[in-house]
C-alpha cells in the first residue's frame, strides 16, 4: 500500500487473496488493511492538504500528473496483463475503455485545466453609500478525497477520478476494489518512485474488510466521498456521510434502454444487442433492455439469438475472446440466480440461462455465465427492471415512440441509453426525453475525460469527467470588498 508516502505492507502483517475470475486460482497476495492503517491513510491525507502547498501551487500538480503520465506509459503493456489478469477482461477490451482510452487522457485532460479552468471571477455590484462593491467568486480544492473505486473497469475509474481530484487541489484516500487491487497498487508505488507527489497527497489503501472500507464514510477527517459502485452501496455511503455533512459523488447503477425505431436499419440491432455481452455485461452504462418496435421485434429476436450462440466466450488472453468471465463466484450466482428466478416468473430464454458449457480444463473453475437473451416479460418484471451486470439481454416490444419513451422511462435508475433511427431528428427527440445523464443516438459515443458522465435517479449524483466532474472536487467562495469611491 502506499501511506504518507510509504510503501507499506499492512502493520498486522495481514495480507488477502488476488483471484484469477478466469481460472479460479489464486494469482498473488495483497496487503489487508486494518482500521489502524486506513486512520494512518485519512490523517495522512488531512495533514498534507493543510500543511503542504499542493491546494495552492499549480506548477506543482500539473508537473507531478505529467510525471504520472509518463510513468504509466512506461508500464502500459504490463498494467495491461495484469488487468486481463485480475480483472478477467478480454484482452481486446483493453485496447478501449479498459486501459487505452483513460491512459490517453484522463490525467492530460484535468492537467489542462489547471491553467485553462477559471478558478477566480468577479461580480460588479452596487456598494452602500456611494461606495463600490467588488465581489470575487474563488474555486478552491475540496479538501480530503475519498475515492473507491469498482472491480469492473478499475483503471479507468481511478484515472478519471485521480486526475480531477489531483489537479483540482485536493488529496485522495484511494480505495480500490479488493476483487481488483494490482493496479491501484501498482499506481501507488509509480507515485512513490516515478513522481515529485508530496508524502500523503495519494494514499492506496487495500482491503477485503467492509467495516475498514466504511471509516472513508464517517471520518470527519474526509471532506468528500466520489464512489463509484452499485446503487446499494452509494446509498449507504450517504447515510454513513450524512453526520458529517460529507459531499457525494455517486456512479451507481444502470439498466439502460437501447431503442429500436421502426424506421430503424435491422443491421445495426444485432452488433447493439451483442454489445451487451462485452467484458461479461459488467457494465453500468450496458444497454441490457433492448426495446424493439413491434414490426421488428420478432425478426430481431431471432437474429439477436443466433449471433449470441456464436459469441466468443472463454479465455480473456486470447485476442478474439469477447466474454470473458464475471468477477467472483458470488457475482455468478446473482446473475444465474436472477436468470432462473425470470424463468420461474413465465420468460423465454431464447438462449443461454446457464454457466458457459465446455470450457477448456484450465477454465473449469472459472466464473463464466452464457450470454444469455430473455423474452416474454413485461417492464416491470423483476428481471427487465434489476441490474444484472452479466451478459443478459431483455428484448422487449412497443408499438409507438411515445411508449417507446415510456418504458425505456420505467426504472428507478438513468444512467444511459441509446436509440436507432434512420432519422436523426427523429432520434435526438428520443434522446431529448429519455431522464438519463447520457445517449447514444446512432451509434454515437459519448465517452472521453471531456464529456461529464452520471445517471439520474438511482443512478447516481453528480458527474464524472469534463469541466462538470472537474467541479465535483471544488468548493467555492464569495470574497467581497469596500472600495470608497474618490471624489
Amino acid at each position: 500500500m502506499l501511506i504518507a508516502g510509504q510503501l507499506v505492507e499492512a502493520a498486522s502483517g495481514a495480507e488477502f487473496d488476488n483471484m484469477s475470475p478466469a481460472t479460479g486460482m489464486r494469482l498473488g497476495a495483497t496487503a489487508a488493511a486494518g482500521e489502524r492503517d486506513m486512520d494512518r491513510a485519512i490523517a495522512a491525507a488531512r495533514k498534507a492538504f493543510d500543511n503542504t502547498d499542493w491546494s495552492t501551487n499549480r506548477s506543482l500538480r500539473r508537473r507531478c500528473l505529467e510525471q504520472l503520465q509518463s510513468a504509466l506509459e512506461a508500464e502500459q503493456e504490463d498494467l495491461r496483463e495484469e488487468l486481463v489478469a485480475e480483472v478477467g477482461c478480454p484482452s481486446m477490451t483493453t485496447q478501449s475503455a479498459q486501459l487505452d482510452w483513460p491512459l490517453a487522457e484522463s490525467l492530460r485532460y484535468p492537467a489542462h485545466l489547471i491553467d485553462a479552468f477559471e478558478w477566480e471571477r468577479d461580480l460588479e455590484g452596487g456598494g452602500l453609500f456611494g461606495d463600490r462593491n467588488v465581489r470575487t467568486v474563488v474555486k478552491e480544492a475540496a479538501g480530503v478525497v475519498a475515492a473507491v473505486t469498482p472491480s469492473n473497469f478499475p483503471i479507468e475509474v481511478i484515472l478519471n477520478k485521480l486526475g480531477p481530484a489531483l489537479a483540482a487541489g485536493n488529496t485522495v484516500v484511494l480505495k480500490p476494489d479488493p476483487h481488483t487491487p494490482w493496479n491501484a497498487t501498482r499506481l501507488g508505488r509509480l507515485i512513490a518512485e516515478k513522481t515529485d507527489i508530496p508524502a500523503g497527497v495519494v494514499n492506496v489503501v487495500t482491503t477485503p474488510s467492509n467495516d475498514v472500507a466504511a471509516m472513508l464514510g464517517t471520518d470527519p477527517r474526509v471532506d468528500l466521498v466520489s464512489f463509484t459502485g452499485s446503487t446499494a452501496v452509494g446509498r449507504l455511503l450517504m447515510r454513513q456521510g450524512a453526520d458529517t455533512m460529507k459531499r457525494m459523488f455517486l456512479e451507481l447503477g444502470g439498466k439502460s434502454a437501447a431503442i429500436v425505431l421502426d424506421d430503424a436499419n435491422p443491421a445495426v440491432i444485432v452488433p447493439t444487442a451483442v454489445g451487451v455481452c462485452v467484458h461479461a455485461g459488467q457494465a453500468c452504462a450496458a444497454t441490457s433492455r433492448m426495446l424493439v418496435h413491434r414490426s421488428l421485434y420478432e425478426q430481431a429476436v431471432a437474429d439477436i439469438t443466433t449471433a449470441y450462440q456464436a459469441v466468443p466466450v472463454g479465455d480473456p488472453v486470447d485476442p478474439g475472446t469477447f466474454v470473458g468471465p464475471v468477477i467472483s463466484v458470488a457475482q455468478q450466482d446473482r446473475v444465474l440466480t436472477s436468470i432462473e428466478q425470470a424463468r420461474r416468473a413465465g420468460a423465454e430464454i431464447t438462449v443461454g440461462g446457464g454457466p458457459v458449457q465446455d470450457l477448456p480444463e484450465h477454465l473449469a473453475q472459472g466464473h463464466f455465465v452464457a450470454p444469455t437473451v430473455i423474452v416474454g416479460v413485461e417492464n416491470s418484471s423483476a428481471i427487465a427492471q434489476q441490474e444484472v451486470f452479466g451478459p443478459v439481454l431483455v428484448v422487449l416490444p412497443f408499438d409507438d415512440d411515445d411508449e417507446a419513451v415510456r418504458i425505456a422511462n420505467d426504472s428507478i435508475f438513468g444512467l444511459a441509453g441509446a436509440v436507432m433511427s434512420r432519422s436523426a431528428d427523429r432520434g435526438m427527440a428520443i434522446a431529448r426525453s429519455i431522464r438519463t445523464g447520457s445517449f447514444g443516438v446512432n451509434g454515437g459515443m459519448f465517452y472521453g475525460a471531456d464529456a461529464p458522465f452520471g445517471g439520474y435517479k438511482s443512478s447516481g449524483v453528480g458527474r464524472q469527467c469534463g469541466i462538470e466532474g472537474f467541479g465535483q472536487y471544488l468548493e467555492t467562495k464569495t470574497i467581497a470588498r469596500r472600495e470608497r469611491r474618490q471624489g
